[in-house]
C-alpha cells in the first residue's frame, strides 16, 4: 500500500513540469503502463489530475483548490511563535513578527527582552513604515510599480537624524534590502534603539512576514546586534521552511 501511495504521489511533481502522456508517466515511475493508468485514474477521480483531449495528463483543479485552502488556513503567527521564543532565549533581546496589510506594517507577535530596558512596541500597532527594518523587508518585496507608488505617497518624518528623509532615499534603501535579503534600523526611529530583521517567505518565495531582533544600545552596541544576523536569518529560514511545507517541523538551528 505504501509503495502504491508513493508512486501515485510521484506523479504530481512530474505533471507539475507540464502535461505528460501515459508512457511518460510509466517510464518515470518505472512501472508497466497498466499500473500507471490505474494510478492516474485514481488521481483523476479525486480531481488531482485531469485528462486532456490529446490524452495527456496535467494537474487537476482540485489540487490547486486544496493548496489555496491550505494556505488561507495557515497562521503564520502560530507557526512562527515557537521559533521567536527560541531566538529570544538564545539572544535575550526583543523579537518581533510583522506583516504588511492595507498599506500598513503591523506587529502581530512580540517576545519581550529579558533585560530591564524594554521597548514600547505593541502587538497590533503599526510600525514606523519608513524606518523600521521589518517594513523595509516587506515593502522591498512588492512589485516595483507598487513599491514606487507607495513610497511616493508616504510621509517621511525625521524621527532622528538617521531617519529616511524622502522617497528617493527610501526606494534606494529598499533596492539594497531586496538585493541583500535582510534589513536594519540603526537609530532611525529612536536614537537608542537598533534592529536587525530577516524575511519569512512562502512556498512561492514571496515575503509573507518579517521578523526582527531589537535592542537598546545601552544593552548592546549596533555592531554586537549585527553579529546576530546569521542567527536571525536562520530563524527566519526555519519559519519559512515550516510555513511553506519545505521542511519538517523541528527546532530552529543554533
Amino acid at each position: 500500500m505504501s509503495q502504491t501511495v508513493d508512486r501515485a504521489l510521484s506523479i504530481l511533481p512530474l505533471l507539475a513540469e507540464g502535461p505528460a502522456d501515459l508512457g511518460q508517466v510509466a517510464d518515470r515511475l518505472g512501472v508497466h503502463k497498466s499500473t500507471a493508468l490505474r494510478l492516474l485514474r485514481t488521481l483523476h477521480e479525486h480531481g488531482l489530475v485531469y485528462r486532456q483531449s490529446d490524452q495527456r495528463y496535467r494537474l487537476g483543479a482540485r489540487l490547486f483548490a486544496l493548496a489555496q485552502e491550505a494556505m488561507e488556513n495557515l497562521d503564520i503567527r502560530e507557526i512562527a511563535h515557537p521559533h521567536l521564543v527560541r531566538l529570544n532565549e538564545q539572544c535575550g533581546h526583543t523579537v518581533h513578527l510583522a506583516v504588511y496589510e492595507e498599506n500598513e506594517v503591523l506587529y502581530i507577535d512580540k517576545v519581550e527582552s529579558r533585560y530591564p530596558v524594554r521597548m514600547y512596541s505593541r502587538i497590533g500597532k503599526p510600525v514606523a513604515i519608513t524606518v523600521a527594518a521589518v517594513a523595509k523587508l516587506l515593502l522591498a518585496d512588492l512589485p516595483e510599480p507598487e513599491r514606487r507608488a507607495l513610497a511616493e505617497q508616504l510621509d517621511y518624518p525625521m524621527y532622528t537624524a538617521r531617519s529616511t528623509p524622502h522617497a528617493e532615499a527610501f526606494l534606494k534603501e529598499l533596492a539594497t534590502v531586496r538585493e541583500q535579503g535582510w534589513a536594519t534600523d540603526l537609530g532611525g526611529h529612536e536614537e537608542s534603539i537598533n534592529c536587525v530583521a530577516a524575511p519569512v517567505r512562502g512556498a512561492d518565495g514571496r515575503v509573507v512576514a518579517a521578523m526582527s531582533v531589537s535592542a537598546p544600545n545601552v544593552v548592546v552596541t549596533a555592531e554586537e546586534l549585527l553579529s546576530l544576523l546569521p542567527l536571525v536569518r536562520r530563524t527566519a529560514d526555519a519559519i519559512s521552511g515550516e510555513y511553506s511545507g519545505r521542511t519538517p517541523v523541528k527546532g530552529t538551528p543554533a
